[in-house]
């Protein structure tokens, strides 16, 4: 959630960011919301006088005999107090309703857009393969090798499934491992620091710490997180509140709601590997072809927790590590400034990597990284302890592979003429050969 003191001192700004957001909040919602806040802090007050009141009146009656002034006092006491508590909890509940639904404020270089179509281009690295012969695509490669099964899939699950077989398991494995052994070792970490822009220049070493998390979240926790909508995106499971996660970004920063960090332990980095489950309602159309777009994908997902003044820093240094991670795999691909329209609701600044698909002819979003500031671990009250005092930690969130779509540009853009598809040189030693 947004912070309701900045709200209150600038509820113009917030407005614009609203408008320039597409949030389903208006003008007059938030002249609503700087009326309940102030309410509610009266009510607030009151109640807590009544109580006071109420409680010396209780101390007081403990000495002797209470007379019937006394009394009639306590029963006017308990009735006002009732009254005001029903109150404060009919506003507290609107308020609450409101604020959820104002977004994060962009941070300054987000370029405003109405639609995913104004995000921008920063750069484009590397160079499209250019093929002597008739290139296929990568559902086509994988039916010829035996690699991709999704007639079987379709009839165990539905559609939107599928079975990976053979080589293209191996290729995900060693992406993973590939993935693990970099980001967990310190060294590789500087490399890419020592390479990257000025933006990550003094941004701290540590290495991620690799987990494997639950694949299922509470509603309180998905809530919290600003991630639960569009809910009819997700996965509900029948008869319990519990929900399929969307992406291990969802379960890895919520898990430390409720705690105090220690200033020393940050930056606190985790690179979590999860299958997550998409409903994917209402996509068509080439996206439907082979693995592209499933209703279940693996991927590598870092989730970071900082100090105030580190977080738009280590924004910019997930955003290296993802460049780093497709250099290094030989990838062609761009990188898009997403526009307010585009970034979502909690995020401060957001930007996407999108990789080459020859089958495709056009570039595909692999990676994102979301700048979330405070806005999750305030509801989630995950604080930081500093000689100034605790305050709210800050979190970024950023994709280290999306693995279904990472395999699809390998297949696509290292095809060879006999039909087979050349690995990738920083895999071959995980993959154990040359050739998939």
């Amino acid at each position: 959630m947004i912070d309701i003191r900045f709200l209150r001192e600038n509820p113009d700004i917030v407005k614009v960011a609203a408008r320039h957001k597409n949030a389903k909040v208006s003008d007059h919602d938030i002249d609503e919301l700087v009326r309940l806040d102030e309410k509610r802090r009266q009510l607030l007050v009151e109640v807590e006088d009544l109580r006071r009141e109420r409680n010396e009146l209780s101390e007081s009656l403990k000495k002797g005999r209470p007379s019937s002034e006394q009394i009639e006092k306590g029963r006017q006491l308990k009735e006002k107090l009732a009254s005001r508590e029903d109150e404060f909890k009919q506003v507290d509940g609107e308020y609450l309703r409101i604020l959820k639904l104002v977004p994060n404020i962009p941070a300054d270089d987000v370029p405003v857009g109405a639609s995913e179509d104004e995000n921008q281009v920063v750069k484009a690295v590397g160079k499209k393969p250019e093929f002597d012969f008739e290139p296929l695509n990568h559902w086509q490669l994988a039916e010829r090798k035996g690699w991709i099964d999704k007639g079987r899939a379709a009839k165990v699950a539905g559609a939107r499934f599928a079975y990976l077989k053979g080589g293209l398991v191996r290729l995900e494995f060693a992406l993973i491992q590939f993935v693990t052994d970099q980001l967990t070792n310190e060294a590789v970490l500087k490399q890419i620091i020592a390479g990257g822009s000025k933006e990550v220049r003094g941004v701290s070493t540590r290495p991620f710490v690799p987990v494997l998390p639950p694949y299922m979240i509470r509603t309180e926790m998905y809530d919290a997180m600003d991630r639960l909508e569009p809910s009819d995106d997700r996965y509900k499971i029948e008869g319990e509140d519990l929900w399929l996660q969307g992406s291990a970004e969802h379960v890895l920063g919520s898990m430390h709601a409720g705690e105090i960090f220690e200033e020393q332990d940050l930056p606190l980095r985790y690179l979590g590997f999860t299958t997550a489950f998409r409903r994917e309602a209402g996509t068509y159309g080439k996206d439907m072809e082979g693995i592209i777009r499933m209703h279940q994908f693996d991927k590598l997902e870092m989730e970071s927790f900082t100090t105030a003044d580190m977080s738009l820093v280590e924004h910019h240094f997930l955003v290296a590590i993802q460049e780093y991670l497709l250099k290094t795999l030989e990838l062609p691909y761009q990188v898009l400034l997403k526009c307010t329209a585009d970034i979502g609701k909690p995020n401060a600044r957001g930007v996407d990597m999108e990789v080459w698909i020859p089958g495709q002819g056009r570039y595909m979003e692999t990676h994102t990284a979301d700048y979330m500031t405070d806005y999750q671990t305030r509801r989630l009250q995950t604080r930081v302890r500093r000689p100034e005092g605790v305050e709210l930690a800050h979190t970024n969130d950023a994709t280290a592979l999306a693995l279904g779509r990472t395999m699809v540009a390998i297949l696509e853009n290292n095809q060879q003429k006999d039909g087979g598809v050349k690995v990738p040189a920083a895999l071959v030693k995980y993959y154990g050969g040359e050739t998939l």
